[in-house]
């Protein structure tokens, strides 16, 4: 039986959102074709068949879930993300979450994949004050709270803050001077800053490479939710890219 009728779960998401969820989880998780074709006893020219013709058998996907580490039901969670096309949270959320740093961390936790069990035992907030807060989110139709705790994000998987919003208004220049303030010498961690002269092809071809890693980025984020938090640590990464003349250089240029 296909994938298309293969169980309820999945005949409730368009199976081309599948797939491409699918495909983004073996690209997060780097995953080979090969290693596919091992796993599934078929040739890798047979996964590939499979994968452009979106005739995999639930069979065959709940051993690709295997490989990732995941179950069939994350897979939906995901593939759903897939068809959100939402960027921006509703105006009015932004500014209850800038107005409360507190909210604004428990959502931030909400959509990073922490249970409400999770959120009680890392952080020193009370279960009164938890759940006050969280019912706030759940009115702002940020999250769902549900029976026995249970939490779900409401807000689209890969929502970006305004611009000129009240999020980033409110804490913006605050975080991104607090996480620069870092020597970035440790193990994990990298920076990097090169000034070089490009075409505007090349600058236009750069920033399109630069957003295709912001969005493996995010795509990171979204498969490693389905870990327990202890199995995650908190990673920030910042994006700069524009058309820039060092001053001391800007200084010896001839004036006209």
């Amino acid at each position: 039986m296909l994938l298309t009728v293969a169980s309820r779960a999945v005949a409730m998401t368009e199976v081309g959102a599948v797939m491409k969820a699918l495909k983004a989880a073996l690209k997060a998780r780097g995953v080979h074709y090969a290693e596919l074709a091992r796993a599934l006893d078929l040739s890798e020219a047979s996964v590939k068949r499979c994968f452009s013709r979106q005739t995999l058998t639930l069979e065959r996907v709940e051993k690709i879930c295997a490989v990732l580490e995941i179950d069939l039901l994350e897979l939906v969670k995901l593939s759903r993300r897939e068809q959100e096309t939402q960027r921006f949270l509703r105006l009015d959320q932004e500014r209850l979450l800038a107005t409360d740093a507190q909210l604004l961390s428990l959502f931030h936790l909400v959509a990073n994949g922490w249970t409400y069990a999770e959120i009680r035992t890392d952080f020193d907030i009370s279960e009164r004050a938890l759940s006050r807060q969280l019912a706030r989110l759940d009115r702002g139709g940020l999250i769902e709270l549900g029976p026995r705790n249970r939490l779900r994000l409401r807000a689209p998987a890969r929502f970006e803050w305004r611009a000129n919003g009240p999020v980033k208004r409110r804490h913006a220049a605050a975080a991104i001077g607090e996480f620069m303030t870092s020597p970035f010498s440790g193990r994990d961690e990298l920076l990097r800053l090169d000034v070089r002269e490009l075409s505007d092809a090349s600058l236009a071809q750069l920033r399109r490479r630069v957003e295709r890693v912001a969005s493996e980025f995010q795509q990171f984020a979204e498969m490693d939710s389905t870990l327990p938090a202890q199995r995650r640590r908190s990673v920030g990464m910042v994006f700069a890219l524009k058309p820039w003349v060092f001053s001391i250089l800007g200084a010896l240029r001839r004036r006209t």
